[in-house]
């Protein structure tokens, strides 16, 4: 066999597969190394909206729940809370909640979309504390006006029961209002606003 007389099928065949050896251990390759990229399953759950069942919330009561690593209340408001709430404009910061700490559709007197309901981020606007929920009226340590709400240990902060601040206190705005809406009456999904925000 002469140099000149080169056996090019079997040149197209070597060719083609090690393209084709080649290509497929560049895609075992590639797979893990473009998965790492995307989110771990638990980076996803952090995130991810969370259900509450509320059907054993009575009047009065204050369950919590956890999204986003942050504290989340859901407050069943009694009528006699419903009441209050408008008689303490004058005592708060920002009554008509201007500052965007809360969903459109909670921009409202109660900053919900239920009045009976306030779900709010249970943390402080001043330094990041946990509020304790102090739903008693006019308790001794709170003073005669007290109607109920949200009292901050840490540096004295005050809020209503709308997660409304105060004025006059370290905390210079309202507590945040998550976006959530109802599943059904006693079911809430905290973290999207659902089709009829």
């Amino acid at each position: 066999m002469s140099v000149d007389a080169v056996d090019t099928g079997k040149r197209r065949f070597l060719t083609a597969a090690t393209t084709v050896v080649g290509g497929v251990g560049t895609a075992f390759l590639l797979v893990p190394f473009l998965s790492a990229w995307n989110p771990s399953a638990k980076a996803r759950a952090a995130g991810a909206p969370v259900e509450a069942d509320i059907s054993k919330l009575e009047p009065g009561q204050m369950m919590t729940v956890e999204w986003r690593g942050k504290p989340i209340w859901i407050v069943y408001r009694t009528e006699r809370n419903l009441e209050d709430l408008p008689t303490l404009r004058d005592q708060l910061l920002d009554p008509d909640s201007e500052m965007p700490q809360q969903p459109e559709y909670c921009k409202n007197e109660y900053r919900s979309r239920k009045p009976e309901h306030l779900v709010s981020v249970g943390i402080c606007t001043h330094l990041g504390c946990s509020p304790t929920y102090r739903p008693e009226i006019a308790p001794a340590d709170l003073g005669a006006d007290w109607k109920g709400g949200f009292f901050c240990p840490c540096h004295g902060s005050r809020f209503d029961l709308a997660s409304r601040v105060y004025a006059g206190v370290p905390a210079p705005k309202n507590m945040e209002i998550p976006p959530y809406y109802y599943l059904s009456e006693t079911r809430i999904l905290i973290g999207e606003d659902g089709e009829d925000a």
